[in-house]
């Protein structure tokens, strides 16, 4: 793709999705992709979610159809965390 027809393409980070901490494998998955990517992974992980499942049935992202939902923080999380390594001051919620 960077080749043909994005020359400034880069790869921002890897992003961690579908987490579910009930099961011991996810979290091996977690340790696994951070020990190879250390400085590539993203602090922020995106858990398994009905929620974010049903979201696109209705037409909307997340963070209009259930913004407070495990999955729509997650979101909201990682957007922080990307303006964060961008420089930008985040208002952190409370």
């Amino acid at each position: 793709m960077r080749k043909a027809l994005f020359p400034g393409l880069r790869i921002r980070g890897v992003l961690l999705t579908m987490y579910d901490n009930r099961t011991n494998l996810s979290q091996e998955v977690v340790d696994e992709v951070r020990r190879h990517f250390p400085r590539e992974t993203f602090d922020t992980i995106i858990p398994r979610s009905v929620r974010l499942a049903e979201a696109p049935s209705h037409g909307l992202p997340i963070l209009a159809y259930f913004p407070n939902s495990p999955g729509g923080e997650a979101h909201r999380a990682l957007a922080e965390e990307l303006l964060r390594k961008d420089g930008a001051r985040v208002k952190v919620k409370v």
